[in-house]
């Protein structure tokens, strides 16, 4: 993409990018926006960056602080300017940790509830909820490492 506006197929992939971030939780303008700093080789400006996905700078760059958190995009400033870019990050992992902090939360609370669950069904379930959170949490953990093995080489 270029120093123009986003053509169909460009805006079709930043709009299927935010379909699939949000049930994630991420808000649809950050995901939009990921959508669209995918696309730029270069960081983009917020200027551009708002006229683009016809956004509020404000909305802008609340989206792109957001996506700095997940660590999905980078900041750059420029020198002798307060103007600030932005391009999407080599490091896809946040948004993951932040997801595995609360699979481990989830489990801790079916846990907690287990315990003071009625015998029977209910606590069975709960139990098996808990497991199933934990399982999948240190699949994801095995998945990271193989991931980060496999870039260090």
């Amino acid at each position: 993409m270029s120093n123009k506006a986003p053509t169909s197929a460009e805006r079709r992939f930043i709009e299927d990018v935010a379909r699939l971030l949000v049930p994630w939780g991420v808000p649809q303008a950050a995901a939009r926006l990921y959508g669209y700093l995918l696309l730029f080789p270069e960081p983009v400006s917020l200027d551009h960056i708002a006229t683009d996905l016809e956004m509020s700078k404000s909305t802008a760059s609340v989206a792109a602080r957001l996506l700095e958190k997940y660590t999905l995009a980078r900041r750059h400033g420029q020198r002798g300017s307060k103007r600030v870019l932005y391009e999407a990050s080599d490091n896809y992992e946040g948004m993951l940790t932040e997801q595995n902090r609360l699979l481990d939360a989830l489990a801790e609370l079916l846990k907690q509830g287990a315990g003071i669950a009625a015998r029977g069904r209910t606590r069975s379930r709960m139990e098996e909820m808990a497991e199933f959170h934990t399982t999948i949490r240190q699949s994801m953990d095995a998945a990271l490492k193989r991931w980060r093995a496999r870039k260090t080489q």
